[in-house]
């Protein structure tokens, strides 16, 4: 099934970069402006080749600890296999020290990742306790000394990914976004969102058409973008080069094909059928569990078919019945059968 999921026509790409609206990340050309968010736990390696099948300019892998014990375990060294199939190799890193971040950025490139992107946007408890993700944004200064060791480190373009400040009263997005064009950042992402206001409420675009004013890298907008609608109009409405997609992707691998055909190409790409979807889903699966391993593949596999769920039979009862499974082949046969019936 994923052969045949959508492909990319060097013409198409001719004609886009005619009309002006091909970016550039670095010396690297992307596809298109539609980009996968780095998410803990979710873009793996199978994931991002299926959003990179359905059209994804950019897949950003899961976020990386700059923690220099961890670089080499089991765990690290999956979150860093890359397949040529989800294009170009971009790692996120998360850290507070500029030492250690530089550091990892050189580990990281060691292994094949392409981008460096700096996480300075995670709003989770256990992350800001560290002094990392967004709650660097309290330190414009300690952010300009990360941003120059990592830039300086490494002969990869390096780009950085916030939110528009601490809280609604310490909305600093612009400064930030300064520092990171001074500092070397080709290219910035911004959620519309602060950190105190996590996932919660409506993201603001304001903030994002501000940074786009006030610097010349490509600024990319991030937040609340589920549907092709919403993303052609924050690149309206912002002037952002780009759009990221973080959890509007979850279940939906398939939203690129929709956003790409709207933003790019200002026609409407119907949703694959659910044939399709339900022949996605099992390929997805199953390459869970032959990159995890049957154990932790079946494990991991769950939260997905869940938001799976959600998209092709939302009131389905059949997830508590996934949940209950413990073997990845029963997994299998669970899914086919249930596909038969829908």
């Amino acid at each position: 099934m994923i052969a045949h999921l959508v492909g990319w026509q060097p013409s198409l790409v001719k004609l886009l970069e005619s009309r002006g609206v091909i970016m550039r990340i670095g010396h690297y050309q992307l596809k298109n402006r539609i980009l996968l968010a780095p998410m803990a736990g979710i873009t793996d390696q199978p994931f991002r080749k299926i959003c990179a099948h359905y059209g994804a300019g950019l897949t950003f892998s899961e976020m990386m600890s700059t923690n220099p014990q961890v670089w080499h375990t089991e765990k690290s060294k999956l979150r860093l296999a890359h397949h040529q199939d989800a294009g170009i190799n971009a790692v996120q890193i998360a850290g507070s020290d500029p030492d250690e971040m530089a550091q990892a950025a050189q580990v990281n490139v060691e292994y094949g990742a392409q981008i460096i992107d700096i996480n300075m946007g995670c709003p989770a408890k256990k992350v800001n306790r560290k002094m990392a993700g967004s709650a660097l944004l309290q330190y414009p200064d300690l952010v300009q000394q990360i941003l120059e060791a990592v830039v300086k480190s490494v002969n990869v373009p390096v780009t950085l990914k916030i939110r528009t400040g601490w809280d609604t009263e310490n909305r600093n997005c612009v400064e930030i976004a300064k520092i990171a064009e001074q500092s070397g950042i080709q290219a910035l992402t911004v959620h519309g969102r602060t950190r105190a206001c996590k996932f919660e409420g409506v993201a603001e675009y304001d903030s994002i058409k501000a940074v786009k004013q006030a610097v010349s890298i490509p600024v990319i907008a991030n937040g609340d973008m589920i549907s092709p609608q919403q993303a052609k109009f924050v690149l309206d409405y912002t002037g952002a080069d780009g759009v990221m997609i973080g959890r509007g992707a979850l279940g939906r691998p398939w939203v690129f094909q929709t956003m790409v055909g709207l933003v790019e190409h200002n026609s409407i790409v119907n949703e694959p059928s659910l044939e399709e979807k339900c022949g996605v889903i099992l390929q997805h699966i199953r390459e869970l569990h032959q990159f995890y391993g049957d154990e932790k593949g079946y494990r991991i596999a769950r939260k997905h078919i869940a938001w799976y769920l959600q998209d092709i039979q939302p009131h389905s009862v059949f997830k508590q019945d996934f949940n209950a499974i413990t073997s990845a082949s029963a997994q299998l046969d669970a899914l086919e059968q249930f596909f038969r019936l829908i």
